[in-house]
């Protein structure tokens, strides 16, 4: 089954009689929005399953080769302007804890034995095929053979195994696999506890970094420490240097077994401010400027050597209502949270955020995603919303307390800051330093409300995974009855009573009213003239460039 790709050239348009948004917004949404992707995530994963089910799974690719001599050799500097910090964290797979954003560098520096390729989400990739016990108990992987890491270590089931293991994130899958197997150097098998269907949800797409390979003797005798410093992997790209808060230097790994990549060189900038990165891309300094703001997205429009693409869709803005499980916070009770629901106008945020190209969502869960339910969001009506505050006691609004944004969305704070600022609800912001924050959201030492995003990947449940269950990751409080249900899905095998109770899952978060989702955030980025291929959302759903030996720069 094959993607229609859904990053989308945005056309230049009159200039706008508004300095923020076009002077037909709603129309321009229809029109981003009918160009907007559609993903089969759903029937890629069963298809999978069934497949796995009744024997092997066999690379969906085209066979893998050694890269022909005859290719052309990588040149030239491809440089992107980022809006976060890199972390070192982001270098090593084991670091992965419910964050989509580390796969920017892991699809350069590194590779995983499955993981979503352009036209298939669970592509065979370091393992070339792979079976599945009848009972759903046992995973076996092959491997490819003669593969080789940056520093010349071979490639074996003993770093699969070990890798795994080492893996900080992945929590629920940690905690089913009860075994790995070498059976040999080249197949490894996994024994779960139970049967666990979302097992390759989880380790072959990037919900976790489990299935993402570093060199065991390598780390082994560098330290957790020293690799991050000096990462090596098994990428398309080989670590040459990083400059804390400036830049990450890579170069072509011209041995990588799937193909020689294109470009010689690439470079990740740390820009924080869109203007600086809209900036950079006119003067040239960069390539590609991640995430535009919507005034710099207009004015690189009217260049005609500039394009804009809109991309991602994967990721969902909530608030989460940090102290609702506080018995004393007026977030606890049900008619507040319902009030802060009807108080946002999501349609006028995503106007201002992204030229209305993101579409507002009652559900934290991906219309796309398999066993996804279609939830309409609250409809923007501040009457209600005040008549609800009124009849929970709080007529003139309270203090909110802190409210926290996954940087850099701040500009969205101070839009729900506004909106719930006029039902008299007083917040204080609290800018972190991105790595800050989830650190601190992780430790649960966040308090009041946060205006968060999630883009973990899968399914349904590997979305809710960190976020619903009371033990999740970001989890601060829970309910028993959704628990139960949630560890009652896992281990489900049917996939319709499975579907059932995810969608009573869903349906409960909506009641009682647990999270304010805001939209499904797609994004404008800038592409310079120099790209002839900025690889954006060949991956689909992913919505930055991948896979890096994709991007091509314009030959002379």
């Amino acid at each position: 089954m094959h993607f229609r790709p859904a990053a989308f050239w945005f056309p230049r348009m009159a200039p706008s009689d508004s300095p923020t948004r076009p002077s037909d917004p709603h129309a321009m949404e229809g029109r981003i929005m009918r160009r907007c992707f559609v993903v089969a995530a759903a029937g890629v994963l069963c298809a999978l399953v069934a497949g796995a089910l009744v024997g092997e799974v066999a690379a969906q690719q085209r066979p893998a080769s050694k890269p022909e001599a005859s290719q052309a050799k990588p040149e030239g500097e491809m440089r992107w302007a980022i809006y976060v910090t890199l972390a070192p964290q982001w270098f090593d797979p084991a670091e992965v804890m419910g964050q989509i954003t580390p796969f920017w560098v892991l699809y350069a520096m590194h590779d995983a034995l499955v993981k979503p390729m352009p036209g298939n989400l669970m592509t065979p990739s370091l393992a070339e095929s792979w079976t599945v016990s009848p009972d759903q108990r046992v995973y076996e992987f092959k491997l490819r053979e003669g593969l080789k890491f940056h520093n010349g270590d071979p490639f074996t089931a003993e770093d699969v195994k070990f890798s795994f293991h080492r893996t900080k994130g992945a929590k629920i899958l940690k905690e089913k696999v009860r075994e790995i197997t070498i059976v040999d150097p080249y197949r490894v098998r996994f024994q779960l506890n139970e049967p666990f269907p979302d097992f390759m949800a989880f380790y072959g797409t990037l919900t976790t970094g489990a299935g993402w390979v570093v060199p065991k003797k390598y780390v082994e005798k560098v330290g957790d420490e020293g690799f991050k410093k000096n990462p090596i992997g098994l990428g398309p790209y080989r670590f040459v240097s990083h400059t804390p808060g400036v830049e990450l230097v890579m170069e072509a790994n011209e041995g990588y077994w799937r193909k020689v990549p294109s470009v010689k060189r690439l470079v990740f900038k740390v820009v924080p401010e869109p203007t600086t990165r809209a900036a950079m891309l006119k003067r040239g300094e960069v390539d590609v400027a991640y995430m535009l703001d919507a005034p710099q997205a207009l004015e690189l429009q009217k260049d005609p050597s500039l394009r804009l693409a809109f991309s991602g869709g994967i990721g969902i803005a909530a608030i989460d209502f940090l102290d609702m499980w506080d018995p004393k916070s007026p977030w606890a009770d049900k008619r507040v949270r319902l009030a802060a629901n009807y108080a946002l106008d999501r349609r006028a945020i995503s106007e201002l955020e992204t030229l209305g190209a993101s579409k507002p969502t009652g559900s934290i869960i991906p219309r796309t995603f398999e066993f996804a339910l279609p939830i309409e969001p609250y409809p923007y009506d501040p009457v209600k919303a005040k008549q609800l505050m009124a009849e929970a006691g709080y007529p003139n609004g309270f203090d909110g307390g802190e409210l926290h944004v996954t940087p850099p969305f701040f500009s969205r704070g101070e839009a729900v800051m506004n909106y719930l600022g006029a039902l008299g609800i007083k917040f204080r912001m609290r800018p972190m330093e991105r790595a800050a924050f989830f650190a601190a959201w992780a430790a649960k030492k966040l308090k009041g409300v946060c205006v968060c995003g999630s883009g973990l990947y899968g399914n349904a449940a590997t979305r809710m995974s960190e976020i619903v269950p009371s033990d999740g990751t970001y989890a601060y409080g829970g309910y028993p009855d959704i628990d139960a249900l949630y560890k009652q899905q896992a281990v489900e095998t049917d996939r319709k009573k499975r579907e059932a109770m995810l969608h009573q899952i869903q349906q409960t978060l909506h009641e009682r009213v647990r999270f304010a989702p805001i939209f499904e955030f797609l994004w404008p980025s800038g592409i310079g003239p120099r790209v002839e291929e900025p690889a954006l959302l060949l991956i689909n759903p992913y919505p930055w460039s991948a896979p890096l030996e994709e991007v091509r720069l314009k030959r002379k």
